[in-house]
C-alpha cells in the first residue's frame, strides 16, 4: 500500500463514518487527522491529503458531516454553497469533535503510525482543529481560516500543544477584528503562532475556487512544513 490511498472504516457509539487514508511512500509516518471545509471529503480535500502524504504523512480525514448524508463531496457553485451551508447548520458541534477525536484514536493506532500526530483543518475543519487542541486530541494542530474561533476563546487556557494558525488578510467571513481577538487571547502563548496573509481571501488554498490565492497558498503550507517537522 506504499504511496496509496482509500476509504476505512471508523465506528463510534452511534453508528461509523468513513474516513480518507493517504499514505506515504514506504507506508509510515507521523500522522496527521485532516479536517475538511463545509463541502465534505471532496476532490480539494482528498488532494491535500495525497499532497502530505507525499511530504511524508499518513493522513486520515474523516467525513464530518456522515450523519447528514455519509461521505458528503460538494463543489464551490452556488448550489453546492447553499447545500453545505444546511449541513453546517445540521451539525453538531459536540458530536463532530467528538468524531476528530475518535479519528485521532484510530490513526494513532495504525500501524505507520509509531510517533506524534497533527490535526489540520480548513474553514469549519479549522475550527474543529482549535478546538481539538484544546481537547487534547493530537501533538500539534494546524488552522487554516478556522472560522468562530473568536467564539471559543474560552478555551484558549485549554490549549497546551502547538498551535499555528493562518488567516487571510481579505476574509470577508473572519474579519480583522475576529483576529485580533485571537491574536490578543494568544499573546502570551509562545507555543501558538499566526500567520496573516495580507492579499488572501477566504479559502486561499483551494485551487478549485476563485478565492485562490497560489503566493499565500504556497507560504502558508510552507510554514505548515516547518512546523510539522519541528513539533511531530
Amino acid at each position: 500500500m506504499d504511496g496509496s490511498s482509500k476509504w476505512i472504516d471508523i465506528a463510534v457509539d452511534d453508528g461509523s463514518f468513513g474516513a480518507y487514508l493517504a499514505l506515504p511512500r514506504g507506508g509510515a509516518g507521523p500522522g496527521i487527522v485532516l479536517l475538511q471545509e463545509i463541502f465534505g471529503v471532496n476532490a480539494h480535500i482528498r488532494s491535500v491529503a495525497e499532497q502530505y502524504a507525499a511530504d511524508g504523512y499518513v493522513v486520515l480525514a474523516p467525513d464530518l458531516f456522515w450523519r447528514q448524508r455519509p461521505r458528503v463531496e460538494l463543489g464551490y457553485d452556488d448550489a453546492s454553497w447553499a447545500q453545505a451551508a444546511q449541513y453546517m447548520q445540521q451539525a453538531n458541534l459536540e458530536q463532530a469533535q467528538q468524531d476528530v477525536g475518535a479519528t485521532a484514536a484510530v490513526l494513532r493506532g495504525l500501524p505507520g503510525v509509531g510517533g506524534k500526530i497533527a490535526v489540520l483543518g480548513f474553514c469549519f475543519g479549522g475550527r474543529l482543529a482549535y478546538l481539538a487542541a484544546a481537547n487534547g486530541d493530537a501533538d500539534a494542530a494546524i488552522a487554516y481560516y478556522g472560522g468562530r474561533i473568536q467564539q471559543h476563546l474560552e478555551r484558549a487556557g485549554d490549549i497546551r500543544i502547538p498551535l499555528l494558525m493562518h488567516f487571510g488578510g481579505k476574509d470577508a467571513h473572519i474579519p480583522p477584528e475576529a483576529v485580533r481577538s485571537i491574536a490578543q487571547a494568544f499573546d502570551e502563548h509562545e507555543n501558538v503562532a499566526i500567520h496573516l496573509y495580507q492579499e488572501a481571501e477566504h479559502g486561499f488554498n483551494c485551487s478549485h475556487r476563485a478565492s485562490y490565492h497560489q503566493r499565500s497558498a504556497a507560504q502558508a503550507h510552507g510554514e505548515s512544513l516547518i512546523f510539522l517537522s519541528e513539533h511531530l
